[in-house]
């Protein structure tokens, strides 16, 4: 419990990690965000501080744990010129979270070992629930010596390690968590049309799932998501933006290796519509209006 850690990225995902390990007894010493407010809030309310660059960060902890947006937003974070996290990193380990293209975590690896630091990709199957309570399911890719050193703040976030997976080299776990995404996404678009078919051929929508969850209809997102189409609640838990974007990470890895995934683009030009349509900020359950008949978007 002796390491220090900051977090850079401190959304609904981002703060209630650092909550987590705070309240587990961590030292979580500085966060920092792009949107300011958001850091300064959580900086008082778990007694860290707020610094105004990444340099900072870097200064401020043993441990960095990332949780960003996107490619970009990972790669800025982690510049080679102007204010960075690689200022001054020698001896300090990156822990990245984000769901980001595989090439950006072996790329921020090379910029890190290049600065004396370490770089782990700890990539998160969950949502911001799950963060609190520290039952995150992480799957992590880099070197396992670096894994193995970190451990210790991953088990609390994963429930004592139940939830943890050691994948590989670095880039691996972010390969195999495009795949859940993208198979997540798939089903998810599955749902909601197999809801929105029975909404329209008037069945009883609570039968239909009590159906599908006792056949070859079941699936995670039934449990998670079902309810949520027939309510119309799109609450974001995970947004249908993200969701765009990791199916098409997913889909970059499939044209590397020439294949052709029919299924996965379909459900990601449903997600793309959502986006065009100012649909994607509501949960990747929103797909459902889509599908539904008599709904706006349908």
């Amino acid at each position: 419990m002796s390491k220090s850690i900051a977090f850079v990225g401190v959304g609904r995902m981002g703060a209630n990690m650092a909550r987590r390990l705070k309240s587990q007894g961590f030292a979580v010493t500085a966060v920092y965000d792009s949107h300011r407010p958001g850091a300064e809030t959580l900086a008082a309310e778990i007694g860290a501080k707020a610094p105004a660059t990444l340099a900072e960060i870097t200064a401020a902890a043993d441990i960095i744990i990332t949780v960003v947006t996107d490619d970009a937003a990972q790669l800025g974070i982690f510049s080679e010129t102007g204010d960075s996290l690689l200022a001054g990193a020698g001896g300090k380990t990156f822990i990245n979270c984000a769901t980001v293209s595989p090439a950006t975590h072996r790329e921020i690896e090379k910029r890190a070992e290049q600065a004396g630091a370490h770089s782990l990709e700890a990539c998160m199957a969950s949502s911001i629930t799950q963060a609190l309570n520290g039952t995150l399911y992480l799957m992590a890719g880099g070197k396992k010596a670096v894994f193995d050193s970190v451990q210790d703040v991953l088990l609390p976030l994963s429930d004592d390690g139940k939830l943890l997976r050691y994948i590989g080299t670095s880039g691996q776990a972010a390969q195999l968590k495009a795949l859940v995404n993208m198979v997540m996404n798939i089903n998810t678009a599955g749902l909601a049309e197999g809801l929105g078919l029975a909404s329209s051929l008037g069945l009883d929508l609570k039968t239909v799932m009590e159906v599908f969850s006792q056949t070859g209809a079941n699936s995670r997102v039934l449990a998670t998501d079902g309810e949520d189409m027939v309510n119309r609640d799109h609450a974001c838990f995970f947004s249908a933006a993200h969701a765009a974007k990791d199916s098409g990470i997913a889909l970059s890895l499939a044209r590397e290796q020439d294949l052709n995934l029919p299924l996965a683009a379909a459900a990601k030009a449903q997600y793309d519509r959502m986006v065009a349509e100012g649909l994607g900020l509501l949960d990747k359950s929103g797909i459902a209006e889509l599908t539904f008949p008599g709904r706006a978007n349908a």
